[in-house]
């Protein structure tokens, strides 16, 4: 039953890119589902939910093996133990119930990875729909969790039709109904206003391990550019601190000598640390730098460093943490033009800090990339998905210029532009249409509400559950083929 359970959990990375099978996503849960509600107790549907969390993380984490080695199995065992709840909840309510309070629990789960210091939030099921404008309009009304709490009520009422043969029509109308609303959604709401247009410029040299290389690369595709309003390079484009070479400040000033480029600075400074950092360099010589936040665990740092520190000799895990930045800017490629707010990879899986950016008036999200140890993995890909979410949700464009690909774009709707695959080199050429700064979609003004309010409905099913325990009693229905998943 271990291994069903693992499989069930390992189902839903097939909805995500590569394998690109979304349409999945409106049923794969529901294997897992019926496994947690066959339990023959409360406590054992939990045990399920465990296996299943497990399997649901080591499916979507594979790609990190180069990075925590057999690390991964300890954190998506450790961390599969949120799914216990869902598992439980999945046996002990009745059939109703489940489809209102499952996609609730699912979204707490997926809202607590979501804080930094457990993580990240990777492969969030609602990013699932990412290629899919219609299904992505409800991002601007809930953020991703919306669509989250969608597909997972979805797949519980199509349980619940399986497990309740007599009154099956009702969850199934219900199923339909909930598929229908994201494209009544998208019918009734109007694009986000247009007000100027922005042509950006994604340069993406390839696989190019060394650095004097890849900058000699990243010259030669920009001097071939069109006129563009922004270059864009890629995660960890420069490797060498500009502050300090000059000769390396004054090749990157030449090219910036006529268009605003956004570099990224991967290297030790002369106080020896080490950050990632954006640098906006203008034609009239001035610079703004936005340093990463957000940084990737295991691969930029080892959390608990103390005790996983060993991590790093039997794997390529952080030799040393490098050191996140304090908050995020806005910056303006050029006086009074479109504002933009700088990213850098594995902040794009970030709900919050596209949102901070667009409170802080950025027109156009860019993201900076480089994914060459997962290059051959389905990360890439995965990777570059999320700036479709992030648009649709903030109702900005937004750009993804990865170094070893995928170079991505997108308009404020979440509606690809153009795409340069990881085999390919060279700059992929964009042309945006960006909102007026004051414009908010309502995930921009009400932020994580779904979340908190799924968190309040979770709380109060605990409290109710834990109110009708009995000490060596389980309250779980005495035939499961008959009832509730």
């Amino acid at each position: 039953m271990r291994a069903a359970c693992l499989g069930a959990g390992a189902l839903p990375v097939l909805t995500f890119p590569r394998p690109g099978l979304s349409w999945l996503a409106w049923f794969v849960l529901v294997p897992g589902l019926l496994l947690m509600r066959s339990a023959p107790a409360v406590g054992t549907a939990a045990k399920r939910g465990w296996w299943f969390g497990t399997g649901y993380l080591l499916a979507a984490l594979y790609w990190t093996i180069p990075n925590i080695g057999p690390g991964l199995l300890l954190v998506a065992f450790v961390f599969g133990a949120m799914w216990t709840g869902w598992g439980a909840a999945a046996r002990w309510l009745n059939p109703f119930a489940a489809i209102a309070v499952l996609p609730c629990i699912w979204v707490v789960i997926e809202f607590a990875r979501s804080w930094p210091r457990l993580g990240g939030p990777w492969a969030l099921l609602g990013a699932s729909q990412w290629a899919h404008p219609a299904v992505l309009s409800l991002a601007a009304l809930g953020g991703v969790w919306l669509i989250s709490f969608v597909l997972v009520a979805v797949n519980t009422a199509i349980a619940v039709a399986l497990m309740t043969p007599r009154r099956r029509l009702v969850p199934l109308g219900l199923a339909l109904a909930l598929m229908l609303v994201a494209p009544v959604v998208h019918a009734v709401r109007s694009a986000p206003p247009a007000e100027r247009t922005f042509r950006v410029a994604l340069v993406q040299p390839g696989v190019v391990h060394n650095p004097a290389a890849r900058l000699t690369e990243g010259e030669r595709i920009t001097r071939g550019l069109p006129r563009v309003d922004l270059i864009v390079w890629g995660e960890s484009s420069v490797g060498y601190d500009v502050a300090s070479d000059t000769g390396v400040a004054a090749r990157l000033n030449a090219l910036a000598a006529t268009t605003p480029i956004l570099v990224n600075e991967d290297a030790r400074d002369a106080r020896g640390r080490i950050s990632k950092s954006a640098i906006l360099l203008r034609p009239d010589g001035s610079r703004e730098r936005y340093v990463k936040t957000r940084l990737v665990p295991f691969g930029e740092y080892i959390p608990f460093r103390s005790a996983f520190g060993w991590l790093a000799d039997i794997s390529r895990a952080a030799g040393e943490d490098r050191v996140p930045g304090t908050g995020n800017v806005v910056m303006s490629p050029s006086p009074g033009g479109v504002a933009i707010g700088p990213l850098i990879c594995f902040e794009s899986a970030f709900p919050d800090l596209g949102r901070e950016v667009t409170r802080r008036g950025a027109q156009v999200l860019v993201y900076q990339s480089a994914t060459s140890t997962f290059q051959d993995s389905w990360a890439p890909s995965q990777h570059a998905s999320l700036a479709a979410v992030r648009a649709a949700e903030t109702g900005r464009p937004a750009v993804q210029a990865a170094l070893t690909g995928v170079s991505v774009a997108f308009d404020a709707q979440g509606r690809r532009l153009g795409r340069l695959d990881t085999d390919r080199r060279g700059a992929a050429v964009v042309t945006l249409r960006t909102p007026a700064p004051g414009y908010r979609t309502p995930y921009d003004r009400l932020g994580d509400y779904v979340a908190l309010l799924a968190l309040a409905v979770a709380a109060g099913t605990a409290l109710a559950a834990a109110a009708r325990a009995r000490p060596g009693r389980d309250r779980g229905p005495s035939r499961p083929g008959r009832h509730r998943p």
